[in-house]
């Protein structure tokens, strides 16, 4: 059983790494884009989410429903951790200051501020803000990934393909927002080094959190343990859908494409599930 265990939890370490390592694949594919395709990001953004919501209410609900037949009180149990899960979310989301709350990032017209100068020390100035927010962003986003990877290491512990879903899910967003982090640090610090290597950081807080989840959980978990989670889990995807990848897509100006970004990203889970 414990060396089952252990197998589960390393492939699900191994995937919440890759996962994040999709972070620095969208921050490279920045680097090498002349022009920012907003409408790209837009869908991309909202197929995410669309994966995200599908994914929590096909798959984990009715699974951390299953897990817990016949005990006493059990879609109270779900139901308690699912909005859990979107309370905890939010606190990691207040810890983050509001103005630089990932669903505030730049948009292309503030970025482009710098090119509208006409001294040095307007942008100077303009390239000075830009950094700080671009800076104050990735840190957000690290944040919140952190509960990203205990997602998907938690997943893990029952059942390793629901456990590929989840990464799935996470991966797809992940290289829209690294593109989004690293942007606005390209134009900040005018480096592309620290824009791809700042960009890949915040996607490493996902190993990060799995890492933490394995150490805290382990020694402790059960099926009714394995059930809360997977309801924690979808309660936090949910919330990061609304409340951060929606959001942003909408600041990109392209709303019907986020829309059609949310249905595209839930027949496509739905068909490889």
């Amino acid at each position: 059983m414990f060396w089952e265990m252990k197998e589960q939890l390393l492939t699900g370490g191994v995937l919440s790494l890759m996962a994040g390592l999709c972070t620095g694949l969208g921050a490279a594919l920045a680097l090498f884009l002349k022009k920012t395709d907003t409408r790209a990001l837009t869908f991309a953004l909202g197929a995410s989410a669309g994966v995200m919501v599908y994914l929590s209410f096909m798959e984990l609900m009715p699974e951390a429903t299953s897990m817990l037949e016949g005990v006493s009180g059990s879609k109270w149990i779900v139901l308690g951790a699912f909005f859990g899960g979107m309370a905890a979310a939010s606190l990691i989301d207040h810890l983050v200051p509001e103005d630089e709350n990932p669903h505030e990032v730049l948009s292309l017209n503030e970025l482009q501020d710098i090119n509208t100068c006409t001294t040095e020390e307007c942008r100077l100035r303009v390239r000075q803000r830009v950094r700080r927010s671009a800076m104050m962003f990735a840190i957000a986003i690290g944040v919140h990934n952190f509960p990203e990877g205990m997602a998907t290491v938690a997943a893990a512990f029952d059942n390793t393909g629901i456990a590929a879903s989840v990464a799935l899910a996470v991966a797809i967003h992940n290289i829209p927002e690294g593109i989004t982090v690293a942007v606005p640090l390209l134009y900040g610090t005018g480096s592309r080094r620290k824009a791809f290597l700042i960009g890949t950081l915040t996607g490493l807080a996902e190993p990060l959190g799995a890492l933490v989840c394995m150490l805290i959980l382990l020694p402790f978990m059960s099926t009714t343990l394995l059930a809360i989670l997977f309801a924690i889990v979808a309660g936090i995807m949910v919330f990061i859908s609304f409340d951060e990848l929606l959001p942003m897509a909408e600041r990109w100006g392209h709303h019907h494409l986020s829309i059609y970004g949310v249905v595209a990203g839930m027949l496509m889970i739905g068909l490889l599930l």
